[in-house]
């Protein structure tokens, strides 16, 4: 690390997801009526690389044109505190997307017509960029990197830090030197006027004078291409997780360019050469789109404004900062990517949790205390039914959850239906599994794939005294649970 900043240079937009249900159409038109129940905010193009940036960068400052409307506050309040803003004019307004969703996506709304000023570098920029380890430009063709002076700036950078240029078809041309070039496939096609994936990064280093052209093509990875060597290579995506590929999934996208463009200049300015930069940003980009992409970066709107993610109020001050709260599978990805990005510890533990005692609470307090989150993964109904009988579970799989969301000590809550919770571990893959002793010297299934991961097993004692069986036993007797009686043989499904 070169303890100097990294810079990210370009367009920023304000992205706002609109969610709701659509049950009904409208006397109008045979359209459906949107009933909304939840906005969200985010920054979008160099705000969201920023942030994105800021997930492994200490120092991270953004040069980019702001309005001075509602919209330019809403995108500096997103950024406040995370990044170091340096703004320039931006003539016109911020410019919006905003996608509306029922149950599917249905419509998107582009507003804002702003375009950067022609304007003379304010003495905070040109200090920005003269410190600055690395340059991320995030060209997204709304007048940043068509400033003369800013162009001229660059230029004269690229020849002593890294430069890379994120490239937009409305943008301009990278300046000469670039350290790397980030075109997407289409893009890359529509630069070089080559379908051949070969020819497109020779042409794009020759046509950019560029060290390296990196091409992402989704699950497919990125084309490389080294200017000196007149060399490409196919960087693939090591797909470490079970089930379907990212292509089958049909995930949300959003924003993994700028993921990959902001973790290849921070690979960069730690000393790393192009092609492991190229690596750490292909992998990086495929866990963003597994942890839920830009909508891990996104702030609930309130009657007041945009107001705080309520994971955000429930984190700990320090750096582990989480940004989505974390209700189901989906939340818990996003969740387990973030820390893993923060260098933070994701806990898990498991279990039925039927019939919450303080046995449970005491365990998952002590959990939560070995890491920055803890995830509980909630056998489902069926499978309770499969170990303990027809006559349990005793509260439904949903109850439990939310049961447990609500102690301050569980940061999230994935139900499985498996017969044992391995696959939904692969996915987490927490530094730290979490059981009770009893499991000493006792078959642990999911225990391979903790460790695959590099996360460890942790057994904790169990309070004696507390059981799920021994509170249904005393109720089927008829008397008071005496839960300070010596404890009962119990197997580990029982105690939880």
């Amino acid at each position: 690390m070169t303890g100097r900043p990294l810079v990210v240079v370009g367009d920023s937009l304000l992205d706002v997801d609109i969610e709701g249900t659509a049950e009904r159409l409208s006397p109008e038109a045979p359209v459906p009526v949107v009933d909304i129940t939840r906005r969200w905010h985010r920054p979008g193009g160099a705000g969201l690389a920023a942030l994105l940036a800021a997930e492994s960068c200490s120092d991270v400052i953004l040069v980019t044109a702001v309005a001075p409307d509602d919209a330019g506050g809403v995108l500096l309040d997103l950024l406040h505190g995370k990044v170091d803003v340096r703004a320039l004019p931006l003539r016109g307004g911020t410019p919006c997307k905003t996608r509306i969703s029922a149950a599917q996506p249905m419509l998107r709304l582009d507003s804002g017509d702003g375009l950067a000023e022609a304007t003379a570098l304010p003495a905070g920029v040109v200090e920005a960029l003269a410190g600055a380890g690395a340059i991320l430009v995030s060209d997204y063709g709304r007048g940043m990197t068509a400033i003369r002076g800013l162009r001229e700036c660059l230029t004269r950078l690229a020849g002593r830090v890294p430069v890379v240029w994120d490239p937009h078809p409305a943008g301009t041309t990278p300046v000469r030197g670039c350290r790397l070039a980030t075109p997407n496939a289409v893009e890359a096609q529509r630069f070089s006027r080559s379908p051949d994936p070969d020819e497109q990064g020779l042409r794009l280093c020759a046509q950019w004078h560029a060290d390296a052209v990196a091409v992402t093509r989704g699950d497919r990875g990125a084309t490389l291409t080294l200017s000196r060597s007149q060399r490409t290579s196919v960087v693939p995506l090591l797909d470490r997780q079970p089930g379907p590929p990212l292509a089958a999934a049909r995930p949300d996208t959003c924003g993994a360019g700028d993921q990959f463009a902001a973790a290849a200049t921070s690979a960069l300015l730690d000393g790393a050469d192009v092609e492991v930069a190229v690596r750490a940003a292909v992998a990086r980009a495929a866990d963003y789109v597994r942890a839920g992409a830009a909508a891990a970066f996104s702030t609930e709107s309130t009657a007041h404004g945009v107001g705080r993610s309520p994971a955000r109020d429930r984190a700990d001050s320090g750096s582990h900062v989480l940004t989505a709260p974390p209700r189901g599978r989906e939340a818990a990805l996003r969740l387990a990517a973030q820390l893993r990005r923060s260098g933070g510890r994701l806990v898990a533990t498991g279990g039925c949790f039927d019939l919450l005692h303080p046995g449970h609470v005491d365990l998952l307090e002590r959990a939560r205390g070995l890491g920055e989150a803890l995830i509980v993964c909630l056998n489902s109904d069926a499978s309770v039914r499969r170990t303990k009988g027809p006559g349990r579970p005793l509260v439904s799989q949903d109850d439990r959850a939310r049961v447990l969301n609500a102690l301050a000590a569980v940061d999230g809550v994935v139900i499985f239906d498996e017969p044992s919770p391995a696959a939904l571990l692969a996915d987490l893959r927490p530094n730290i599994w979490v059981k009770g002793e009893d499991y000493h010297n006792r078959p642990m299934p999911e225990a391979e794939v903790v460790r695959r991961h590099g996360g460890e097993v942790v057994l904790l004692p169990l309070v004696r005294g507390h059981s799920t069986t021994r509170l249904v036993h005393a109720a089927s007797m008829s008397r008071p649970a005496r839960l300070h009686d010596e404890p009962v043989p119990v197997t580990h499904q029982e105690a939880q």
